[in-house]
């Protein structure tokens, strides 16, 4: 991986990880038509910048982090169905991520779902701002599972819809789901780095190739900075414009994929 193709990455992730439109299957495209190695490397890469765009969150909304402790037992709450789910489905989901046209079908989808999503949720769409409750916190993190089983499904997306479901209004079911993000993807995250290092131990992995430490802090930086904007522009969009301009976007995406495994064309899977 060069130094070019990991700031490439890290816009992508930057854009795309808080943005309904699954950030794995944009890494998976973007990484095939560059032409980056399938190797452990790359897949560690494509997780560990997710940090990143984790501090994004935080920086933008540090203060809600520092409001209470109720905060932190509802995220949780919400993050317990994730982790329990995907400890128990850990072969399923790894499967599921050697196939490409599951990505590119869940993309799909996922696109024609998000055409009606506004108008399911018209009602709550402008209603008044709405504590979540721990009930619903664990509804969201129940919704967010399907992301887990179903690569290129989109975490963001499907955490928004679990929100707006609990009848919360647009702007408080994305601001939680970014929020849970944080310990889900810090979750993946600290998982994936132990993984790499412990199979290095072992001597049944490689270790970091040259410039793998540079190659990371650059990813996590560019991830970072790109996330600060997207969301920032994520949500004055989402709350004008609605989900149909990503719903149109994802049935794009998801057919290029497709074709391109119909067309055996080499696929990266990140």
């Amino acid at each position: 991986m060069s130094i070019i193709q990991a700031i490439i990455l890290g816009i992508i992730e930057g854009i795309t990880e808080f943005l309904p439109i699954s950030s794995t299957g944009h890494m998976v495209i973007t990484s095939s038509f560059m032409g980056i190695a399938e190797d452990p490397f790359t897949k560690l890469f494509t997780v560990a910048i997710q940090l990143g765009a984790i501090l994004a969150v935080i920086a933008l909304y540090w203060k809600r982090f520092l409001q209470s402790f109720d905060f932190y037992k509802k995220l949780f709450v919400a993050f317990l169905p994730a982790a329990v789910i995907g400890f128990a489905a850990s072969k399923w989901i790894d499967k599921a991520l050697g196939y490409p046209i599951v990505v590119g079908i869940s993309l799909l989808v996922g696109g024609v779902v998000m055409l009606f999503v506004d108008k399911w949720f018209q009602k709550t769409e402008n209603s008044e701002d709405k504590e979540v409750t721990y009930p619903a916190a664990l509804n969201i993190g129940f919704f967010q599972t399907i992301s887990i089983l179903m690569p290129g499904i989109s975490r963001s997306f499907v955490t928004i819809v679990g929100g707006l479901a609990q009848k919360l209004n647009r702007k408080n079911a994305v601001e939680f789901s970014f929020f849970l993000a944080v310990p889900t993807m810090f979750a993946a995250t600290g998982y994936k780095l132990f993984e790499y290092w412990h199979k290095f131990k072992k001597g049944e992995g490689p270790g970091l190739p040259e410039h793998g430490i540079t190659l990371l802090l650059l990813g996590n930086a560019i991830a970072f900075v790109v996330a600060l904007i997207a969301i920032k522009t994520f949500i004055t969009f989402l709350t004008q414009h609605g989900f149909k301009a990503f719903g149109y976007y994802r049935i794009l995406a998801g057919l290029l994929i497709i074709i391109l495994v119909c067309a055996n064309f080499h696929i990266t899977m990140v």
